[in-house]
Formats: structure tokens, C-alpha cells, sequence
């Protein structure tokens, strides 16, 4: 497989980086860049990672020779992916608040890890944070429980300063969208299937209408509404299909839909075939009445979820008990 970093390496230019992803032979991974200058969205990066652990270390390797790029690639860990040394030494310097390397989560704990050092990249007062961490959460927490990859997800994440923006992505190498809804509700495409996913009130566990109290099915429209309330771009890739959420015109009346189609954004089924499922969005932590009024609607929903979990968990009667 081969792969190409450009220097406009972001999530609206993802179907353009998709363009470059030779799939031909799958034994191993090759990784270019451009020569002058790189930026590579953590989408980009996340993807990588996984790709070189479905081929091997051993197999993955990168040619760079654009030395800002080299020290921000291995600055963010993509080294440690591949065969290739670092050029450069990564340094751990002020980490915190600014950026999270590739990281591989398996577990729980691991996964309570993440989202205490993602935190600080929100750079928001304590009751937001609680919200986006909550929404963060739930989300890695499904792609764990959903994915069935024994490679568990890698993550990674970037605050940038000057744009005031936290960049954030999500991959794994497991059974993809479409066998993980193929279960219960039977998609006839990737495309199809993602649109499920991206629906509140659908799970891929249950039909009941709502999800269950575990699994409401609606950790990833809370996702795309926390990247459209900010007018950031949401992305989500698995098997053949790419749904890519566009900026929401601020010119127009926000308004959320449980149809994602319904949304400005671009869709393809025929993107290069990944086994597995990238998830990555864009969060503009600007203090408006939008992002406020998102966050409190979400916290009701989140609170009340909460609430209902303990009454069950009270209310549920102990058979076993009963049946001594």
C-alpha cells in the first residue's frame, strides 16, 4: 500500500489524500511526502498507524526529506508505526495542552488515560469540558466494544493555538461499519451503513428504536454536532465509503437533522477499501451561544441517561437471588 502526505493534508482535503492510497499490494506500506512542506491532519496520521500495524512494522516505512515535517512526524509518534528510525529525537517538552501522540487503546484504564490528557487540549472552563469529554468518551468506548479489532483504536489528537481548534482522530483495523450494523440491520453499502451509524436512535446491537441504556446510539450525532455548532469539518471512513461533513454557513439557520445526508456534506462508496473505520472531526473551542447551547442540550440528555442507568440498575430484580 502507498500513501502520500501533502502539505494541505486536512480533513476537507481528505477525498484528494484518498486519491494517493494505492491499495495494489497489501503486504506492505509506503509512505511519501512532498518535498518543501507538510501538514498532516492526526486523521491522516491515525489512519497510517493502523495500516502499519495490519502489515507489520517491519513492512511500513516512510521517505521524507522536508525537515519541519520529519520533527512534527515524530513528534506525534508515527515513527514508532514504522521501520523507518526517526531522523530526529521526539521530545515530550510542554506535551501537555497542546498535542497527543499516536497511541494504541485496548482497555478501560487505557482508555480513562486518553481522555484525562485530552482534556487539557479543550482549553475550556470545567463544565464544558465535562460535556466534550463525556461525548469523547462514549465514542472510544465504541469503537472498542464495535470494532472487534485485537488491535484496539489508536488515537491521537492536536490543539493549534493560533485557530484556537482541536483536531482529534479515532481508527481501527476491525470489522468495519458495515459488518458491525450487518448484524442487526442488514445495510446494503458501506454508505449505507454509515448513515445508520451516523443516526440517533440506531444501534448496532439492538433494533429497539432509542439503542439501549448502554448503547443509545447517538455518541457519533453528537460528534457531528458538536464539529457543525463550531463550523468545523467531521469525518468518518470505513470500507469503501467516506462521508465528509461540510462547514455549516453561518449565513443559515443552525439546525440539527438525525439524517446526515441531509447535511451539507460529500459522500462516496467508492473510496479505496479500508478494513476498518477512521472517525476524525474538528472542534473550534470559540465561546459562542451556539456551542453553549449544544453543550447544555447534551448534558440534559447525558444527565438524564445517567439517572435512568442507576433506576434499572435499582429497579432490576436479582433472580439468582430470588431463586435461592
Amino acid at each position: 500500500m502507498k500513501l502520500h502526505f501533502s502539505g494541505q493534508d486536512n480533513l476537507r482535503n481528505f477525498k484528494q489524500f484518498l486519491s494517493t492510497f494505492d491499495t495494489t499490494d497489501s503486504s506492505f506500506l509506503s509512505i511519501s511526502t512532498d518535498k518543501k512542506r507538510i501538514a498532516v491532519h492526526p486523521a491522516y496520521l491515525a489512519l497510517s498507524a493502523a495500516l502499519a500495524i495490519k502489515v507489520g512494522k517491519d513492512n511500513s516505512t516512510i521517505t521524507s526529506d522536508t525537515p519541519d515535517g520529519i520533527q512534527y512526524l515524530s513528534q506525534m509518534g508515527l515513527y514508532d508505526f514504522l521501520s523507518t528510525p526517526s531522523p530526529t529525537p521526539s521530545s515530550d517538552t510542554e506535551q501537555s495542552g497542546r498535542y497527543i501522540p499516536l497511541r494504541i487503546i485496548k482497555t478501560a484504564k487505557e482508555q480513562s488515560a486518553f481522555i484525562a490528557d485530552f482534556v487539557p487540549l479543550l482549553h475550556l472552563p470545567e463544565d464544558q469540558s465535562r460535556i466534550v469529554r463525556y461525548v469523547i468518551g462514549e465514542l472510544v468506548r465504541n469503537v472498542l466494544e464495535h470494532s472487534c479489532s485485537k488491535d484496539g483504536a489508536i488515537v491521537t489528537a492536536r490543539y493549534y493555538e493560533k485557530s484556537h481548534k482541536v483536531s482529534l482522530a479515532i481508527c481501527d483495523t476491525g470489522i468495519g461499519i458495515w459488518h458491525s450494523m450487518s448484524k442487526i440491520w442488514h445495510p446494503k453499502t458501506d454508505l449505507d451503513a454509515i448513515k445508520l451509524a451516523l443516526t440517533p436512535g440506531i444501534s448496532g446491537t439492538t433494533k429497539k428504536e432509542g439503542g439501549t441504556f448502554e448503547n443509545a446510539g447517538a455518541g457519533l450525532f453528537y460528534v457531528r454536532s458538536i464539529a457543525k455548532t463550531t463550523r468545523n469539518y467531521f469525518l468518518v471512513y470505513s470500507g469503501k465509503a467516506e462521508y465528509l461533513l461540510y462547514k455549516w454557513d453561518k449565513r443559515l439557520k443552525l439546525r440539527y437533522t438525525a439524517d446526515p445526508f441531509k447535511e451539507e456534506h460529500f459522500a462516496t462508496n467508492s473510496a479505496p477499501d479500508f478494513p476498518g473505520t477512521l472517525v476524525a472531526l474538528d472542534i473550534s473551542l470559540d465561546d459562542t451561544p451556539e456551542f453553549n447551547e449544544l453543550l447544555h442540550k447534551i448534558s440534559t440528555t447525558y444527565d438524564e441517561a445517567i439517572r435512568e442507568r442507576r433506576r434499572q440498575k435499582f429497579y432490576t430484580p436479582n433472580f439468582e437471588r430470588s431463586n435461592r
